[in-house]
This record gives C-alpha cells, structure tokens and sequence, in this order.
C-alpha cells in the first residue's frame, strides 16, 4: 500500500461541514488510488463515508490502513453481497453522516488536490451540483494501478474528455444552471445538501442493478424545488477505466425513473428513512 456565480456563495461565522461520500464493491486497487488522491487535498473533508456493497475483506483492511493517516472520520458502512444494491448502501453511509453538504464520488474516480476546496466553494443554498470527469484509458489505469500515481493534469498522457481536466475557478462561475433536467445526473461527481437528500428520503432502495438510480435522485431533487447547476472548470476528477456493469435491470429501472418524471414525484417510498 502506498503512504502517501451567479448566487450568493454561502458563508457564516461556522465553516461548512463537508463529506466525501465513496461507493465502493470488490475493488480495493482502485479505492487505494481514491483514497490517496483524497490524502492531498487542499481542504481536507471533515469526514469520509464508505459505501461499500458488500466487498471481500481484503477492502477493509485497506480502508483501515488508511484510516490511520486522515485527521477526519473515516466511515466504513458494508452490506452483505447480494448484487448490486448501491442505494441501499449509499443510504446506510449517509446515516453515519454529520455534514451539512455532502460530495458523491465512485471508487474509481480520482479527484484533483483542489476538489473538495472547489464543490465547497461553489455550494449554494437551492442547488445541487453536478460536476465532470475525466475519461482514463485503459493503458493508463494498468499504469497507475502499479505506480500508484495520482496525480494528473490537462496535458497528462492518456486522458480523453481532456476540456473535463481543465481547471479555470474564475470561469467556472459562467456556466450557467441546468436547474430542470435530471438527465446526465452522474454519481460519480455529485454534491448535495444533506438536509435536501433527507428531505426526499435519498436514493431509492428499489433499485437494484446498475442504471438510472441517480437520474431518479436527481429528478426527486429537481422536483422537490432543489435546482442544478452544473459545476465545470472546477472539482476536476478522473475516471478510471474498467468494462462496462452487467445491465440487465437497465429497462426495469428506467421505468421507475420515468415514473419519477412524469407524475413529479418527491418522495421514494423506500429510502434513507427505510435503513
């Protein structure tokens, strides 16, 4: 293991409580790599919830080798395995939580030193915020999972969606909202507040099988009065590659996003409330 706008910004006498939110299954080389880029941030979150869908254990013991090197709480929240139920578990490390704004990432995104400093920066009361990532090849993820090397740039060797690594703060404010349309809302660089996320009672537990749970999060958000904005040339992350998820409860959940769309809905009626 390696040892290393456009709206009034929120402010206040108390500094934001802020958190990292990492879903994480059965992929301890790609979490180390999250986990190191999350050790050079700039602004340090005030805690880090795992969300782990039911891992073997050697993710634990790399979760609580690191552990020991943060100042903050790390949170580790694990479920048995039976298939993919990441909104179950997600809703489960948002109950560990304290944070008043919470930062969704995947456990194969790397995340710029300045990440957590810029989704903190661009938090609005109203809003949540969707940011980019940036494509790794496949030569560079086989490279940097021996080398252990996060640390990237826009003109970095083996990147694609290159404009997503261009970091400019004093642009970013130019981009104008998208308040009304959950399509394209991603997980993998997401940040809400968690009394929003609660209100709407999180992710949808019914979900299961990867696709569309974070479009329906998003919809619920947007339809409950929460706007958002999309948050580019800052909080800048990578993704790194890895073959496609099994998508064979594609339609199924698709349906229950459509649903979410067109009757408006606000609420799941099994969620963060349900764990």
């Amino acid at each position: 293991m390696a040892q290393d706008g456009q709206h009034t910004p929120i402010v206040g006498k108390n500094r934001l409580k802020v958190a990292v939110l990492i879903s994480t299954y059965n992929w301890p080389e790609a979490l180390e790599l999250v986990i190191l880029s999350l050790l050079r941030q700039t602004r340090m979150p005030d805690e880090i919830l795992i969300a782990d869908d039911g891992s073997r254990p050697e993710t634990t013991v790399l979760i609580d080798h690191y552990r020991k090197l943060f100042t903050v709480p790390v949170k580790h929240a694990w479920q048995e395995d039976k298939g993919f139920r990441k909104c179950l578990i997600l809703n489960k490390a948002v109950k560990l939580s304290e944070a008043d704004y919470i930062i969704e990432i995947d456990g194969d995104i790397i995340v710029n030193p300045k990440f957590v400093a810029d989704h903190e920066r661009a938090a609005r009361k109203g809003y949540f915020m969707q940011g980019s990532r940036t494509m790794l090849t496949e030569a560079k993820t086989k490279e940097i999972l021996q080398t252990k090397q996060v640390n990237f740039h826009s003109l970095s060797q083996g990147l694609y969606s290159r404009f997503n690594a261009v970091r400019i703060p004093l642009l970013s404010m130019f981009f104008k909202p998208d308040p009304r349309s959950s399509w394209n809302v991603k997980g993998c660089n997401l940040a809400f507040w968690r009394a929003d996320y609660i209100k709407i009672n999180g992710y949808y537990n019914d979900f299961e099988g990867w696709g569309w749970e974070d479009y329906e999060f998003g919809a619920r958000l947007i339809n409950a009065g929460v706007l958002k904005k999309r948050l580019k040339m800052a909080a800048i992350s990578y993704h790194i590659f890895h073959p496609w998820h099994d998508r064979g409860n594609f339609l199924p959940n698709e349906l229950i996003y459509r649903k979410t769309v067109s009757d408006k809905l606000t609420y799941c009626p099994s969620g963060y409330h349900e764990v």
